[in-house]
């Protein structure tokens, strides 16, 4: 199955690369470990007494999609493999030590936490979906956004991020990229739209054994975005091709 989209604009964060303009310079800024973690998208955008309620992981998603400037009404996609993990560890060690839970905490502890308030904050009364699927969360949420368009060609936002998870979880998995957003305004390619950017992912097996040795990062990906250069490539099995113009 090959499935291609036709980016209409885009969004990205990590806290080394906090617009998509600054990831044409990835890999070449470091930090260290402490100060990464401590960093968080500032949401202008969102009035201080939201704002600060909101899980690291939600403000990273509200500012992809903000940076995406989305049309009224858009319908959404949220991928995230982790959703909301860090804050319900938080709730229940605070019922292991026999603590007060938090009301806010509680109800922004859901998968869908950032759908919901984007939502809120833009009166988006659209359609929104929520896609977690292990490793390959990000291509199972571009699959539905094909399925999706192929209904209806109107722009559909879709947004995935993740952050390292907390350190009871950390032998389980191996995420060397986290944290990071990506957003991404898609339409379903047509014949009129010469000189945009074309992603096509390709689920084909036959493709991914041909190329499985050219293998790329979502880094590699969002510089690839960032500075409209081609990209062709393997990304967590699925075989991508990115074309500009």
């Amino acid at each position: 199955m090959q499935l291609t989209f036709t980016i209409q604009s885009a969004g990205a964060w990590s806290p080394l690369y906090q617009q998509l303009t600054d990831w044409q310079h990835w890999p070449h800024s470091q930090v260290n470990d402490t100060d990464s973690l401590a960093i968080a998208p500032k949401l202008p955008q969102v009035p201080a007494m939201q704002r600060r309620r909101y899980s690291k992981l939600t403000k990273m998603l509200l500012e992809v999609a903000f940076q995406c400037d989305p049309p009224a009404q858009c319908r959404t996609i949220f991928a995230s493999r982790h959703g909301e993990l860090n804050r319900t560890v938080t709730l229940l060690q605070d019922i292991v030590r026999e603590q007060p839970i938090s009301p806010i905490g509680f109800s922004q502890s859901v998968h869908n936490t950032a759908s919901g308030i984007l939502s809120i904050l833009t009166n988006n009364q659209a359609a929104s979906t929520s896609i977690a699927a292990g490793e390959n969360t990000l291509e199972q949420a571009l699959i539905e956004a094909f399925c999706q368009l192929s209904e209806n060609n109107q722009p559909l936002l879709l947004v995935f991020g993740d952050e390292p998870v907390s350190d009871i979880y950390k032998e389980f998995t191996s995420e060397p990229e986290l944290p990071i957003a990506l957003g991404l305004l898609l339409t379903k390619t047509t014949d009129n739209d010469s000189g945009l950017t074309r992603l096509t992912l390709d689920t084909r097996s036959e493709a991914m054994h041909a190329l499985a040795r050219t293998k790329f990062t979502y880094g590699a990906l969002l510089q690839a975005i960032a500075s409209k250069q081609n990209l062709c490539g393997t990304l967590n099995q699925y075989h991508w091709q990115l074309n500009h113009g």
